[in-house]
């Protein structure tokens, strides 16, 4: 393998992983990765509570396999491989992710700019099957891990990046004290906020840091067959609802809600109207696309209003008296 001679930060590319039904995937994505790195860059692998798995990476990965020794979910292992990382800039990767050439370059020369403490990138979806379900609507595409309709472009701030590829200075994540354990994916449960968390915790910690979008950055974000359903979407869209009533709770309604109100009132109104004005051009999928965008809102909804509820509920309720003797 060689390394470029280009200067810059030294990069740690982090991949966190948990089963062996993506090993496919995590095995391509590592090696797309490796190709990219140059002296002085690393590629750690965490691998989430699952000893056999650790194994098998160790002895077919050309990557440095390190354990989980936090809480189990992605939170938990993030925290593990930063603690790890030697980088100046930690490069997330998800374990279904594959980057494209140039994808660590493209990180590397944002953060010429000292402002700048972390940088979202560009994650295309790979459909398993070729196209996207004809019914999906692209506005919807964060249910999915990927870019959707109402991203700012190249170089423009972002509130939060999407954490199947995303940069961050290794000296920030140490200052705000990584990922929270609160919020977040632990398995294939559909839940999420820790990167709009974590964000949203730099910038309260310092409000000149800096936040962007690298659409060079990019990767392919595989989408299995099984998160093309109706049923996965709504159910997607509760979870994030859950997820945004306690990431709400945690850092204050005004930063973890603020993308999301313009989102609702400008981006999800225009793509009913784009998708109702398809049907006159004969694609008859336009009313499906156009109904499931309330059908998505409304879930969201329905997941916050619920996980505030609840959270309500558990407080209000008085704790049973002790029966153990004092």
């Amino acid at each position: 393998m060689t390394h470029a001679s280009a200067t810059g930060p030294t990069v740690t590319v982090l991949v966190c992983t948990y089963t062996a039904l993506r090993w496919p995937e995590l095995a391509a994505g590592v090696a797309a990765a490796r190709d990219q790195l140059r002296a002085g860059d690393e590629l750690l692998v965490v691998v989430d509570h699952n000893d056999e798995l650790l194994l098998r990476v160790r002895a077919e990965l050309s990557a440095t396999a390190v354990p989980n020794t936090g809480a189990r979910g992605l939170s938990g292992g993030r925290n593990t491989g930063v603690a790890a990382a030697t980088g100046d800039i930690v490069l997330f990767l998800d374990d279904d992710a594959c980057p494209a050439p140039g994808w660590i370059e493209a990180y590397r020369a944002r953060f010429a700019d000292p402002a700048v403490v972390a940088v979202g990138g560009s994650i295309r979806p790979a459909w398993e099957g070729g196209a996207a379900p004809r019914w999906f609507p692209p506005e919807f595409g964060w249910v999915i891990g990927c870019d959707y309709i109402g991203l700012p472009g190249d170089g423009e701030p972002i509130r939060n990046p999407i954490g199947a590829s995303m940069a961050v200075r290794r000296v920030t994540l140490d200052e705000v004290g990584g990922f929270s354990e609160l919020v977040g994916r632990v398995g294939t449960l559909p839940v999420g906020c820790e990167e709009t968390d974590l964000a949203i915790r730099v910038r309260q910690a310092d409000p000149t840091a800096v936040i962007l979008r690298d659409t060079t950055a990019q990767v392919d974000h595989l989408v299995p067959r099984q998160r093309q359903t109706v049923k996965y979407f709504v159910s997607r869209c509760y979870h994030e609802g859950r997820s945004k009533a306690v990431l709400s709770r945690r850092v204050g309604s005004a930063d973890g809600l603020s993308s999301e109100r313009s989102y609702a009132t400008k981006v999800l109104p225009r793509g009913m109207v784009t998708h109702l004005k398809a049907v006159g051009g004969g694609d008859g999928y336009g009313v499906l696309r156009a109904g499931l965008v309330p059908v998505g809102l409304g879930a969201t909804g329905i997941g916050f209003v619920s996980a505030r509820l609840r959270r309500r509920s558990s407080v209000a309720t008085p704790a049973a008296p002790s029966t153990a003797n004092g």
